[in-house]
């Protein structure tokens, strides 16, 4: 019969092992299913051969129940962690506009799409897994802690289990672990950065990056030294959780292929 002190050290072992485990594995989550009706955006099978997660729209910013449908169909085929990505009420902008909303209607808003996209997970067989605002949603949640605490409490009534995305350090990921949820401090494999650790915006020019060696260089770097660095030079420090390729890349198959194979 094993000695009590004795178990507890093999508990112990047992658990730094698998934590060191779970270090080195590497989330590549993709935003997927924002097609609308006969508009077709990205190519979702393909990049779901090279990812392990996908944020799928709730048909807010992108997306109608049908393709909502479907795009979870090939998820599970594949056997991928499936989010909800909900975002503001502008399809002509593809949420990517910032709307200013009350406490109330962010709450609302996030938990009636996350809700419709659980619904339709359940209905297949699945479970949804997380949570990632989009577009201008995420950008404004980023630094505003009001915004950032409704949305992550609309997500834990919901569901305390879901894990909620943020970019890496920032307000939406403090109201998080705040509320008590699991979060997932998010990078970005093509987008480039500001001083201030926020993403560039997209209508400056070099917001997107295209060069695949270029997107490989900085995700390394993210991985192996927590680090990127901005487009004014400046190196910022960054948790690397989850890294996120955009599936409306046009480069965006190619650089997903890349870096499976290099992190493979």
């Amino acid at each position: 019969m094993i000695e009590y002190s004795r178990y507890v050290k093999i508990i112990t072992t047992l658990e730094l092992f698998f934590e060191r485990v779970l270090e080195m594995l590497i989330d590549l989550n993709c935003d997927l299913g924002e097609s609308f009706g006969v508009y077709t955006i990205g190519k979702d099978e393909e990049m779901m051969k090279y990812v392990t997660s996908v944020n799928i729209a709730c048909g807010f910013h992108a997306g109608d129940p049908l393709v909502m449908m479907q795009t979870v169909h090939q998820a599970l085929k594949h056997d991928l962690k499936i989010g909800a990505h909900p975002g503001l009420p502008d399809l002509q902008g593809f949420g990517r506009r910032a709307i200013h909303l009350t406490p109330q209607e962010a709450y609302a808003l996030v938990q009636y799409q996350v809700g419709a996209l659980q619904g339709i997970v359940k209905a297949q067989g699945g479970f949804l897994s997380h949570v990632k605002p989009h577009g201008a949603l995420y950008n404004m949640a980023a630094k505003d802690i009001d915004l950032a605490r409704s949305i992550a409490k609309a997500v834990c009534d919901l569901d305390e289990s879901l894990v909620l995305f943020g970019l890496s350090g920032s307000e939406l990921t403090r109201a998080g672990t705040e509320t008590g949820l699991t979060v997932a401090h998010e990078v970005f494999a093509d987008r480039t950065y500001q001083a201030d650790g926020t993403l560039t915006p997209r209508t400056f020019p070099d917001s997107v990056l295209h060069d695949a060696d270029r997107v490989e260089e900085q995700v390394m770097k993210m991985i192996e030294h927590h680090q990127v660095r901005a487009l004014t030079g400046e190196v910022i420090s960054l948790q690397a959780d989850t890294i996120c390729l955009h599936g409306d890349n046009i480069q965006g198959v190619n650089l997903a292929k890349r870096l499976k194979r290099r992190l493979s």
